[in-house]
């Protein structure tokens, strides 16, 4: 699923993934007035809205994207519904040839740590036939739990050509509490960092490994090591725009060969209209202005990459 995925970033020369990640108070009143019309103020309502709003900015951004990475928070939040609008999502950018990076951040061990994989990754069984019930491409996974966590999503990547993305260092303020803390004078990231890349030798693309990892843009100088320890590991960095990572400080996270990281954006792309830079749109035109948004920060990225 690496090589899928560096095709489509290759072709489309755009290294960045848009967030899905999507707040009522960020859906357009138009789309909500007319869900809630259908459905009435339900969660049913509120899940057929934020799935018309998803469907808005695929349409418009499609082409100039190679992936997205819905949130499933932000769908579980609604219940029941929420997570059939998340099915939904992922289906509908599928069916319009993105990768599906599923924001799912799971870990835990032995056959729930399988069974949390078949449900994003694999294949359940039911009677005699087989289902992909989410059928996302990659998925975020907690390393904390160690190899018994792990093991089970790279047996199923490996069934299924499929991929994770191992939290390593994350972009939140507060990760230093633990992520920082020394291990026989290194800190916890970079030993979690040398096991992504013992887990990614047993679950290799052409050239990067299907077991890729999480490092935050807002701490680009851990980040110009980390890359240095995990050369075949592709890098999904999180924090650009809204959380304060800045394009000139990303450039170390990428290889010499141009590939190796894709930079995540979610409200700076899917609620650009309510910035002023793109409030010329107006919330009607809420999907026009994402798609300038990332066609934005595929040049703000690209650029700072020429100049390093």
């Amino acid at each position: 699923m690496i090589n899928e995925l560096i095709q489509k970033i290759e072709k489309k020369d755009a290294p960045i993934v848009v967030g899905l990640d999507p707040m009522m108070n960020y859906v357009p009143e138009h789309i909500q007035k007319k869900a809630f019309e259908e459905f009435g103020e339900t969660l049913e309502g509120a899940a057929e809205a934020i799935y018309v709003y998803n469907k808005g900015i695929i349409d418009a951004t499609y082409d100039l994207i190679p992936a997205v990475k819905p949130q499933i928070a932000m769908y579980e939040q609604f219940g029941i519904p929420g997570l059939m609008a998340y099915q939904k999502t992922c289906a509908y950018a599928k069916e319009k040839g993105l990768v599906i990076i599923g924001d799912v951040k799971r870990g835990d061990i032995g056959s729930t740590s399988a069974a949390y994989a078949v449900g994003h990754l694999g294949k359940v069984t039911v009677g005699g036939k087989q289902y992909a019930p989410f059928d996302e491409d990659f998925a975020t996974v907690n390393p904390y739990l160690g190899t018994d966590g792990i093991q089970p999503f790279i047996d199923v990547c490996n069934e299924n050509n499929k991929g994770i993305f191992v939290l390593v260092k994350t972009s939140n303020p507060s990760s230093g509490e633990f992520q920082d803390q020394l291990v026989d004078g290194k800190p916890l990231y970079e030993l979690v960092a040398k096991k992504v890349v013992e887990w990614g030798e047993k679950c290799m693309g052409d050239v990067y490994s299907n077991i890729g990892s999480v490092v935050g843009a807002t701490y680009p100088e851990m980040g110009k090591v980390l890359r240095k320890l995990m050369p075949k590991t592709y890098i999904l960095v999180p924090g650009y725009g809204a959380q304060g990572g800045k394009a000139e400080d990303l450039v170390h996270y990428f290889n010499a060969d141009g590939l190796g990281a894709i930079v995540n954006s979610s409200r700076g792309i899917i609620a650009a209209y309510k910035q002023e830079k793109y409030a010329g749109f107006g919330s009607e035109n809420y999907a026009d202005a994402s798609r300038q948004a990332v066609i934005d920060m595929i040049a703000d990225i690209n650029g700072a990459r020429a100049k390093a």
